[in-house]
Protein backbone atom coordinates (compact mmCIF):
# COMPACT_ATOMS: atom_id res chain seq x y z
CA UNK A 1 0.00 0.00 0.00
CA UNK A 2 1.28 3.43 -0.86
CA UNK A 3 2.52 5.47 2.07
CA UNK A 4 0.53 8.31 3.50
CA UNK A 5 1.72 11.75 2.50
CA UNK A 6 2.14 14.07 5.47
CA UNK A 7 -0.47 16.80 5.38
CA UNK A 8 0.84 20.35 5.06
CA UNK A 9 0.54 22.39 8.22
CA UNK A 10 -3.00 23.79 8.22
CA UNK A 11 -2.99 27.51 7.46
CA UNK A 12 -6.30 27.77 9.31
CA UNK A 13 -9.69 28.71 7.98
CA UNK A 14 -11.27 32.13 8.48
CA UNK A 15 -15.01 32.10 9.23
CA UNK A 16 -16.88 34.58 7.02
CA UNK A 17 -20.51 34.20 8.05
CA UNK A 18 -23.04 31.79 9.52
CA UNK A 19 -26.13 30.58 7.69
CA UNK A 20 -29.06 31.14 10.05
CA UNK A 21 -31.95 30.09 7.80
CA UNK A 22 -33.42 26.90 9.32
CA UNK A 23 -34.01 25.43 5.85
CA UNK A 24 -30.27 25.22 5.19
CA UNK A 25 -28.88 22.48 7.43
CA UNK A 26 -27.83 20.03 4.69
CA UNK A 27 -25.84 22.25 2.33
CA UNK A 28 -24.22 20.00 -0.23
CA UNK A 29 -23.18 22.41 -2.98
CA UNK A 30 -22.02 26.03 -3.11
CA UNK A 31 -20.76 28.63 -5.59
CA UNK A 32 -19.52 32.13 -4.79
CA UNK A 33 -20.59 35.25 -6.67
CA UNK A 34 -19.66 38.90 -6.26
CA UNK A 35 -22.94 39.49 -4.43
CA UNK A 36 -22.81 36.40 -2.21
CA UNK A 37 -23.34 32.66 -2.56
CA UNK A 38 -25.57 30.13 -4.29
CA UNK A 39 -26.26 26.92 -2.33
CA UNK A 40 -28.37 23.75 -2.49
CA UNK A 41 -29.40 21.14 0.06
CA UNK A 42 -29.08 17.41 -0.49
CA UNK A 43 -32.08 15.04 -0.53
CA UNK A 44 -34.31 17.40 1.44
CA UNK A 45 -37.42 15.66 2.74
CA UNK A 46 -39.18 18.96 3.40
CA UNK A 47 -40.52 20.73 0.33
CA UNK A 48 -39.39 24.14 1.59
CA UNK A 49 -35.77 22.97 1.50
CA UNK A 50 -35.88 21.81 -2.12
CA UNK A 51 -34.78 25.13 -3.58
CA UNK A 52 -31.85 26.92 -5.13
CA UNK A 53 -30.91 29.46 -2.46
CA UNK A 54 -29.18 32.78 -3.14
CA UNK A 55 -27.39 34.34 -0.16
CA UNK A 56 -25.79 37.75 0.32
CA UNK A 57 -22.25 38.16 1.66
CA UNK A 58 -23.57 37.94 5.23
CA UNK A 59 -25.17 34.53 4.51
CA UNK A 60 -28.73 35.89 4.53
CA UNK A 61 -31.17 34.31 2.07
CA UNK A 62 -32.25 36.96 -0.43
CA UNK A 63 -33.89 34.79 -3.08
CA UNK A 64 -34.97 31.21 -3.76
CA UNK A 65 -35.98 29.30 -6.89
CA UNK A 66 -38.14 26.17 -7.00
CA UNK A 67 -37.49 23.16 -9.19
CA UNK A 68 -40.30 22.41 -11.67
CA UNK A 69 -40.35 18.78 -10.46
CA UNK A 70 -38.99 17.04 -7.39
CA UNK A 71 -35.21 16.55 -7.40
CA UNK A 72 -33.88 13.24 -6.06
CA UNK A 73 -30.60 14.03 -4.31
CA UNK A 74 -28.86 17.28 -5.26
CA UNK A 75 -25.23 17.03 -4.19
CA UNK A 76 -23.16 19.74 -5.87
CA UNK A 77 -23.31 22.91 -7.90
CA UNK A 78 -21.09 24.37 -10.63
CA UNK A 79 -20.98 27.87 -12.10
CA UNK A 80 -20.21 28.15 -15.80
CA UNK A 81 -18.06 30.92 -17.24
CA UNK A 82 -21.18 32.40 -18.89
CA UNK A 83 -23.06 32.50 -15.57
CA UNK A 84 -25.01 29.26 -16.11
CA UNK A 85 -25.67 27.32 -12.90
CA UNK A 86 -25.53 23.52 -13.06
CA UNK A 87 -26.98 21.54 -10.13
CA UNK A 88 -25.84 17.92 -9.80
CA UNK A 89 -28.75 15.62 -8.89
CA UNK A 90 -26.37 12.66 -8.63
CA UNK A 91 -26.59 11.26 -5.10
CA UNK A 92 -27.37 7.53 -4.94
CA UNK A 93 -26.42 6.01 -1.59
CA UNK A 94 -28.22 2.75 -2.37
CA UNK A 95 -26.78 2.63 -5.89
CA UNK A 96 -30.17 1.92 -7.41
CA UNK A 97 -30.90 4.85 -9.74
CA UNK A 98 -31.34 4.03 -13.42
CA UNK A 99 -30.56 7.64 -14.29
CA UNK A 100 -28.97 10.62 -12.57
CA UNK A 101 -29.47 14.22 -13.64
CA UNK A 102 -28.15 17.74 -13.88
CA UNK A 103 -30.37 20.81 -13.67
CA UNK A 104 -29.38 23.81 -15.80
CA UNK A 105 -30.32 27.36 -14.82
CA UNK A 106 -29.58 29.83 -17.60
CA UNK A 107 -28.15 33.27 -16.75
CA UNK A 108 -31.03 35.47 -15.65
CA UNK A 109 -33.42 32.50 -15.69
CA UNK A 110 -35.94 31.53 -13.04
CA UNK A 111 -36.71 27.91 -14.00
CA UNK A 112 -34.03 25.18 -13.91
CA UNK A 113 -34.25 22.58 -16.70
CA UNK A 114 -33.73 18.84 -16.10
CA UNK A 115 -31.19 16.82 -18.14
CA UNK A 116 -30.92 13.07 -17.40
CA UNK A 117 -27.72 11.03 -17.69
CA UNK A 118 -26.87 7.32 -17.50
CA UNK A 119 -23.66 5.58 -16.45
CA UNK A 120 -22.16 2.99 -18.81
CA UNK A 121 -21.33 0.53 -16.00
CA UNK A 122 -24.21 0.61 -13.53
CA UNK A 123 -25.23 2.97 -10.71
CA UNK A 124 -22.73 5.02 -8.71
CA UNK A 125 -23.02 7.36 -5.76
CA UNK A 126 -21.47 10.76 -6.50
CA UNK A 127 -21.25 14.19 -4.89
CA UNK A 128 -18.85 16.15 -7.12
CA UNK A 129 -19.55 18.13 -10.29
CA UNK A 130 -17.13 19.98 -12.58
CA UNK A 131 -17.46 21.41 -16.09
CA UNK A 132 -15.21 20.44 -18.99
CA UNK A 133 -13.44 23.05 -21.08
CA UNK A 134 -16.38 23.09 -23.50
CA UNK A 135 -18.91 23.48 -20.69
CA UNK A 136 -20.20 19.91 -20.37
CA UNK A 137 -20.87 18.41 -16.93
CA UNK A 138 -18.20 16.12 -15.48
CA UNK A 139 -19.08 13.81 -12.56
CA UNK A 140 -16.56 12.40 -10.06
CA UNK A 141 -17.91 9.47 -8.05
CA UNK A 142 -17.81 9.08 -4.28
CA UNK A 143 -15.61 6.02 -4.28
CA UNK A 144 -12.58 5.37 -2.12
CA UNK A 145 -9.27 4.45 -3.70
CA UNK A 146 -10.04 5.30 -7.32
CA UNK A 147 -12.94 7.66 -8.03
CA UNK A 148 -14.48 7.37 -11.48
CA UNK A 149 -14.62 10.36 -13.83
CA UNK A 150 -17.66 10.40 -16.16
CA UNK A 151 -18.78 12.77 -18.91
CA UNK A 152 -21.76 12.84 -21.31
CA UNK A 153 -21.10 11.49 -24.79
CA UNK A 154 -22.80 14.58 -26.24
CA UNK A 155 -24.43 17.76 -25.00
CA UNK A 156 -27.15 17.05 -22.40
CA UNK A 157 -30.68 17.27 -23.82
CA UNK A 158 -33.44 19.15 -21.96
CA UNK A 159 -35.97 16.57 -20.80
CA UNK A 160 -34.01 13.77 -22.48
CA UNK A 161 -31.45 11.16 -21.44
CA UNK A 162 -27.84 11.11 -22.63
CA UNK A 163 -25.39 8.26 -21.92
CA UNK A 164 -22.08 8.98 -20.22
CA UNK A 165 -18.68 7.45 -20.79
CA UNK A 166 -16.01 6.72 -18.19
CA UNK A 167 -13.10 9.04 -18.94
CA UNK A 168 -10.72 7.70 -16.33
CA UNK A 169 -10.14 7.64 -12.61
CA UNK A 170 -8.53 9.87 -10.02
CA UNK A 171 -6.46 8.63 -7.09
CA UNK A 172 -5.95 11.19 -4.35
CA UNK A 173 -2.80 11.03 -2.21
CA UNK A 174 -3.29 9.83 1.34
CA UNK A 175 -3.10 12.29 4.23
CA UNK A 176 -3.35 12.17 8.00
CA UNK A 177 -5.69 15.16 8.40
CA UNK A 178 -8.03 14.90 11.38
CA UNK A 179 -11.72 14.56 10.52
CA UNK A 180 -14.85 13.00 12.08
CA UNK A 181 -14.76 9.89 9.87
CA UNK A 182 -11.12 8.85 10.14
CA UNK A 183 -9.45 6.99 7.27
CA UNK A 184 -12.56 6.79 5.11
CA UNK A 185 -13.21 10.50 5.54
CA UNK A 186 -9.86 11.12 3.86
CA UNK A 187 -10.64 8.77 0.96
CA UNK A 188 -13.99 9.75 -0.60
CA UNK A 189 -14.68 12.74 -2.85
CA UNK A 190 -17.53 14.91 -1.53
CA UNK A 191 -17.32 18.04 -3.69
CA UNK A 192 -15.52 19.87 -6.49
CA UNK A 193 -15.05 23.32 -8.00
CA UNK A 194 -13.20 25.16 -10.75
CA UNK A 195 -11.32 28.44 -10.41
CA UNK A 196 -12.98 31.36 -12.24
CA UNK A 197 -10.20 31.49 -14.84
CA UNK A 198 -10.47 27.74 -15.52
CA UNK A 199 -6.77 27.10 -14.85
CA UNK A 200 -7.29 25.14 -11.61
CA UNK A 201 -9.83 22.69 -10.25
CA UNK A 202 -10.22 21.33 -6.75
CA UNK A 203 -11.67 18.12 -5.31
CA UNK A 204 -12.46 17.78 -1.63
CA UNK A 205 -12.93 14.96 0.86
CA UNK A 206 -14.26 15.22 4.41
CA UNK A 207 -10.68 16.11 5.43
CA UNK A 208 -8.76 17.89 2.66
CA UNK A 209 -8.90 19.83 -0.59
CA UNK A 210 -6.77 18.76 -3.57
CA UNK A 211 -6.00 21.43 -6.16
CA UNK A 212 -4.96 20.47 -9.71
CA UNK A 213 -3.50 22.71 -12.41
CA UNK A 214 -5.40 22.72 -15.73
CA UNK A 215 -2.91 24.52 -18.01
CA UNK A 216 -4.47 23.40 -21.30
CA UNK A 217 -8.17 23.36 -20.41
CA UNK A 218 -8.30 19.55 -20.26
CA UNK A 219 -9.94 18.90 -16.88
CA UNK A 220 -10.01 15.13 -17.33
CA UNK A 221 -6.29 14.92 -18.04
CA UNK A 222 -5.55 17.19 -15.08
CA UNK A 223 -7.50 14.93 -12.70
CA UNK A 224 -6.26 11.62 -14.05
CA UNK A 225 -2.57 12.46 -14.55
CA UNK A 226 -1.86 15.56 -12.45
CA UNK A 227 -0.32 15.83 -8.99
CA UNK A 228 -2.48 17.92 -6.66
CA UNK A 229 -1.50 20.40 -3.98
CA UNK A 230 -3.11 19.62 -0.62
CA UNK A 231 -5.07 22.07 1.54
CA UNK A 232 -6.03 20.52 4.91
CA UNK A 233 -9.60 21.21 6.06
CA UNK A 234 -9.29 19.71 9.54
CA UNK A 235 -12.27 18.66 11.64
CA UNK A 236 -15.06 20.18 9.59
CA UNK A 237 -18.28 18.58 10.93
CA UNK A 238 -19.38 17.11 7.58
CA UNK A 239 -17.76 18.99 4.74
CA UNK A 240 -19.36 18.38 1.35
CA UNK A 241 -19.16 21.81 -0.32
CA UNK A 242 -16.26 23.74 -1.79
CA UNK A 243 -15.84 26.65 -4.18
CA UNK A 244 -13.38 29.40 -5.11
CA UNK A 245 -13.78 33.05 -4.26
CA UNK A 246 -14.60 35.11 -7.37
CA UNK A 247 -10.98 36.25 -7.71
CA UNK A 248 -9.67 32.68 -7.35
CA UNK A 249 -7.40 33.53 -4.42
CA UNK A 250 -9.19 31.51 -1.74
CA UNK A 251 -11.21 28.36 -1.24
CA UNK A 252 -14.56 28.48 0.56
CA UNK A 253 -16.19 25.56 2.36
CA UNK A 254 -19.34 24.90 4.36
CA UNK A 255 -20.55 21.81 6.25
CA UNK A 256 -23.86 20.09 6.75
CA UNK A 257 -25.13 20.54 10.31
CA UNK A 258 -28.34 18.48 10.40
CA UNK A 259 -26.84 15.94 12.83
CA UNK A 260 -24.85 18.38 14.94
CA UNK A 261 -25.76 19.59 18.45
CA UNK A 262 -28.70 22.03 18.63
CA UNK A 263 -27.72 25.57 17.73
CA UNK A 264 -24.86 24.55 15.42
CA UNK A 265 -25.02 26.62 12.24
CA UNK A 266 -23.38 26.13 8.85
CA UNK A 267 -20.38 28.46 8.64
CA UNK A 268 -18.83 29.54 5.36
CA UNK A 269 -15.08 29.37 5.94
CA UNK A 270 -12.24 30.71 3.80
CA UNK A 271 -8.89 28.96 3.25
CA UNK A 272 -5.89 30.25 1.29
CA UNK A 273 -5.08 28.36 -1.90
CA UNK A 274 -1.64 26.72 -2.05
CA UNK A 275 -0.39 29.27 -4.58
CA UNK A 276 -1.60 31.49 -7.40
CA UNK A 277 -0.95 30.53 -11.03
CA UNK A 278 2.34 31.80 -12.40
CA UNK A 279 0.68 32.94 -15.63
CA UNK A 280 -1.83 35.74 -16.00
CA UNK A 281 -5.39 34.43 -15.66
CA UNK A 282 -7.93 34.61 -18.42
CA UNK A 283 -10.75 37.07 -17.96
CA UNK A 284 -13.31 36.10 -15.33
CA UNK A 285 -17.03 35.71 -16.09
CA UNK A 286 -19.33 38.71 -16.21
CA UNK A 287 -20.07 40.23 -12.82
CA UNK A 288 -23.25 39.47 -10.93
CA UNK A 289 -25.77 42.02 -9.83
CA UNK A 290 -27.72 41.99 -6.60
CA UNK A 291 -30.88 41.05 -8.49
CA UNK A 292 -29.22 38.21 -10.42
CA UNK A 293 -26.76 36.72 -7.92
CA UNK A 294 -26.26 33.60 -9.99
CA UNK A 295 -24.26 35.42 -12.66
CA UNK A 296 -20.55 34.67 -12.55
CA UNK A 297 -18.37 37.23 -10.76
CA UNK A 298 -15.31 39.21 -11.72
CA UNK A 299 -13.92 40.07 -8.30
CA UNK A 300 -14.32 39.03 -4.70
CA UNK A 301 -16.23 40.88 -2.04
CA UNK A 302 -16.06 38.52 0.89
CA UNK A 303 -17.37 40.22 3.99
CA UNK A 304 -16.09 38.97 7.33
CA UNK A 305 -18.85 38.20 9.81
CA UNK A 306 -19.00 37.23 13.42
CA UNK A 307 -19.21 33.65 14.58
CA UNK A 308 -16.62 30.91 14.82
CA UNK A 309 -16.87 27.66 12.87
CA UNK A 310 -19.44 25.31 14.31
CA UNK A 311 -17.97 23.05 16.94
CA UNK A 312 -18.23 19.35 16.25
CA UNK A 313 -20.06 17.32 18.82
CA UNK A 314 -21.28 13.82 19.54
CA UNK A 315 -24.00 14.05 16.90
CA UNK A 316 -21.55 14.31 14.04
CA UNK A 317 -21.68 10.57 13.34
CA UNK A 318 -25.47 10.37 13.20
CA UNK A 319 -25.52 10.83 9.42
CA UNK A 320 -23.00 8.08 8.73
CA UNK A 321 -24.19 4.73 10.03
CA UNK A 322 -22.73 2.36 7.46
CA UNK A 323 -19.00 2.05 6.84
CA UNK A 324 -17.71 -0.60 4.47
CA UNK A 325 -13.96 -1.10 4.04
CA UNK A 326 -12.22 -3.49 1.66
CA UNK A 327 -8.71 -4.16 0.45
CA UNK A 328 -8.32 -4.83 -3.27
CA UNK A 329 -5.27 -6.33 -4.90
CA UNK A 330 -4.18 -3.94 -7.68
CA UNK A 331 -1.04 -4.71 -9.66
CA UNK A 332 1.86 -5.27 -7.28
CA UNK A 333 0.34 -3.49 -4.30
CA UNK A 334 -2.73 -3.20 -2.16
CA UNK A 335 -5.10 -0.31 -2.61
CA UNK A 336 -7.45 0.62 0.21
CA UNK A 337 -10.99 1.15 -0.93
CA UNK A 338 -13.58 2.66 1.41
CA UNK A 339 -17.22 3.47 0.84
CA UNK A 340 -19.12 5.73 3.17
CA UNK A 341 -22.87 5.12 3.31
CA UNK A 342 -25.33 7.45 4.93
CA UNK A 343 -28.16 6.38 7.20
CA UNK A 344 -30.53 9.13 6.10
CA UNK A 345 -33.32 7.66 3.98
CA UNK A 346 -33.04 9.21 0.54
CA UNK A 347 -35.11 8.96 -2.60
CA UNK A 348 -33.92 6.71 -5.35
CA UNK A 349 -34.52 6.62 -9.06
CA UNK A 350 -34.80 9.56 -11.44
Amino acid sequence: MAGVAPSPSPAGGTPLCQVRDSRLTEISGMAATRSGYVVVNDSADEESRRRIFFLDTDCRVVRTLRYPSRPRDTEDLALGRDGTIWIADIGDNRRSRETVAVWRLAPGGDRPVLHRLTYPDGPHDAEALLLTGDGRPLIVTKQGGAAGVYAPTRDPVPGGTVPMTRRGQVRLPGTNTSNPFGFLGRAVVTGAAAAPDGRRVVLRTYADAFEFDVPDGDVVRALTTGTPRIVPLPDEPQGESITYTPDGRFLLTVSETADQPPGTRPTITRYPTPRLPATAPRSAPASASATTPHSAPASASATAATGAPAAAGPGRHGDLAGVLGALVLAGAGLVGVGLLGTARSRRNGS
